[in-house]
């Protein structure tokens, strides 16, 4: 009888690998049940032992299953000295509210402040609005307080996510040029937005952001209180005056924002954004510039 060949070296070497990561059972192709298995074999172990000691083994009582020794590990290496990882902040709890509570709460917040830095504390503090989470800076607002003229966009982009400040980026600085062209600079304007947190990707802010933040612009345009409002694109008049038309009806149009003790004057343009993408389109905003530039001048 001639001995059984040696496993192939890279056989062999498999079979190392698969102990030394913890492989104990391979996979058949029929399911076996390993439970009834181990508790067959400890029936058999314990009735060996009364057959051993001379006595007949209870067949209706399984005997107790000793614990079996756990394996002595080889003690972990203590980690590298440094800073601990901080751990994960708890969820706000304005975040698991229902969503007309939350949007009470920030109405309440915001009524509660009686200058726009008491304001800007306000929305420091508040948690309700997801998109705090993943925004880097709050961007509140830029330009004069006492402006006669406000201006209102739809949400910080990236830009403005790290300074802190909305329009800086290239919509922005075209911004400023409009402003420029009718005899304005941001130190005799007032810019803010619908929502003062990035969206991730600069994505569009989704309606239920848009509506819990709404409450702290309604009352910072109260604390601005401009002669004349501007709405920068369609969600921006969509989401201040409830309007449903797109801009390109309701630019140029003389419209009305109710501010609680008062009426101002209102009007919907084009985004800078917007033009960025559409040239063409730049005569139109520019017919509302200097609309706003008649206005401003016989108020």
């Amino acid at each position: 009888m001639t001995d059984a060949p040696a496993p192939l070296p890279a056989a062999e070497a498999l079979l190392r690998w698969y102990a030394e990561m913890g492989v104990d059972v391979a996979v058949a192709d029929e399911p076996v049940d390993r439970f009834a298995e181990s508790t067959a074999a400890a029936l058999a172990a314990g009735t060996a032992v009364a057959l051993a000691a001379g006595t007949a083994a209870a067949p209706a009582a399984a005997p107790a299953l000793q614990a079996v020794p756990a394996v002595p590990r080889a003690p972990m290496a203590a980690p590298a000295a440094g800073p601990r990882p901080r751990p994960a902040a708890p969820a706000p709890a304005l975040l698991t509210t229902a969503p007309d509570a939350v949007e009470l709460a920030a109405r309440d917040l915001a009524q509660a402040a009686q200058t726009l830095d008491e304001l800007r504390d306000a929305l420091e503090r508040f948690e309700g609005c997801a998109l705090k989470a993943t925004a880097t800076r709050l961007v509140f607002a830029d330009g004069a307080p006492d402006a006669r003229i406000m201006f209102v966009g739809e949400a910080p982009g990236r830009d403005e996510d790290m300074q802190g400040k909305p329009f800086v980026g290239p919509s922005g600085q075209l911004l400023d040029r409009m402003l420029a062209a009718i005899g304005l600079d941001r130190t005799r304007a007032y810019i803010a937005n619908i929502v003062p947190w990035r969206p991730p990707g600069n994505r569009d802010p989704t309606p239920q952001e848009s509506t819990i933040c709404r409450p702290f612009l309604q009352r910072q345009i109260e604390l601005v209180s401009p002669d004349i409002l501007v709405c920068l694109g369609a969600r921006s008049a969509q989401g201040l005056l409830g309007v449903t038309e797109g801009i390109l009806k309701l630019r140029g149009r003389w419209l009305a924002y109710d501010a609680g003790s008062r009426s101002i004057r209102t009007m919907a343009t084009l985004h800078p954004a917007y033009l960025l993408r559409q040239p063409v389109q730049k005569r139109l905003a520019w017919r509302d510039f200097r609309a706003l530039a008649t206005a401003l001048a016989e108020s």
